[in-house]
């Protein structure tokens, strides 16, 4: 069933939406709590194949698996690009920027991505920046410098310049990802999880000719799994059905908004990273500047019909 064919219970809606943006809040801490006992390919490893097995359940449960019988060739191959893209190199790079960066850094950089895809939408939609765009995207790009300033904004020197360009690299990945998903008509949980099965294969070849990988340990392979469930898998699901039943899917969507806030206080209670000021204000000028492109956006657009 198509989101708009879905009864409508805004209830309903906010529930799921709530519990998506309760999980993927937890992620950023998960990762970094996780990445103290087994490496980021892993927690990769692990969290794929049991992001791969919860989806399959969940297609299960929906009737959908006959939909796997009939993927043609074709959407075989996409899903097989689409898996390179997310989950294998939107991770690999996403949590090897948690291995260098602070969790208050790494998250709020990765949550650039619909900046990035702004950007990304002129070569590859040919779309066009409206100039109050550019000023909104020059606000969240302040923000960005002050994370990325690690509590000394006028140093001009980042610590840790890897890490600040994969933590951004992860948003450009997933933004590409998002492009070319969205392109695709088919049933978005098949599309997850055929995804999912490729990036299996990938991160298995990894894992198979990685020197010394290092040993697995009961508190790593927990935490993979919690991220599986609840970073990739369940939640995905969650937030789906929180667009199905909303009345509105942007009011339902805008909740997306708190998720790095609450992501910070829980860094701060779980992990314990004491939460620079930068953080916080670079987090409300990045969210600003994507509050601002969407209003902009929504009045170009209007204004050209």
């Amino acid at each position: 069933m198509g989101i708009n064919q879905h009864p409508k219970d805004p209830a309903k809606a906010y529930i799921f939406a709530g519990l998506a943006v309760l999980f993927w809040s937890t992620a950023s801490s998960a990762f970094k709590l996780t990445l103290d006992h087994i490496n980021f390919i892993q927690i990769v490893f692990i969290a794929t194949l049991t992001s791969c097995l919860a989806l399959f359940s969940v297609l299960l449960l929906q009737g959908n698996l006959n939909l796997l019988r009939v993927s043609t060739r074709d959407e075989l191959l996409r899903s097989a690009l689409l898996g390179l893209l997310n989950p294998f190199l939107y991770y690999i790079v996403l949590l090897k920027a948690y291995s260098i960066l602070p969790a208050q850094v790494a998250q709020p950089l990765n949550f650039t991505w619909p900046i990035m895809l702004v950007i990304l939408s002129v070569p590859l939609l040919n779309q066009k920046i409206p100039v109050l765009s550019l000023a909104a995207m020059f606000v969240s790009f302040a923000g960005v410098y002050l994370i990325s300033s690690q509590g000394n904004p006028f140093d001009f020197n980042f610590t840790d310049p890897l890490g600040i360009s994969l933590a951004l690299g992860s948003s450009v990945i997933w933004a590409l990802f998002w492009i070319f998903n969205v392109r695709d008509p088919r049933n978005e949980v098949i599309k997850l999880f055929l995804s999912f099965l490729f990036a299996v294969f990938y991160i298995g070849v990894i894992m198979v000719f990685s020197p010394g990988p290092g040993a697995f340990n009961l508190y790593g392979i927990t935490g993979a799994v919690y991220i599986g469930l609840f970073e990739m898998g369940f939640t995905f699901v969650f937030w789906l059905k929180a667009l199905q039943y909303a009345v509105s899917s942007d009011k339902v969507s805008n909740m997306i908004y708190i998720t790095p806030f609450f992501a910070l206080v829980l860094i701060n209670l779980l992990v314990g990273e004491r939460i620079y000021i930068t953080t916080f204000g670079g987090l409300v000028l990045i969210v600003t500047g994507m509050i601002l492109q969407k209003i902009f956006s929504s009045y170009h657009d209007s204004g050209r019909h």
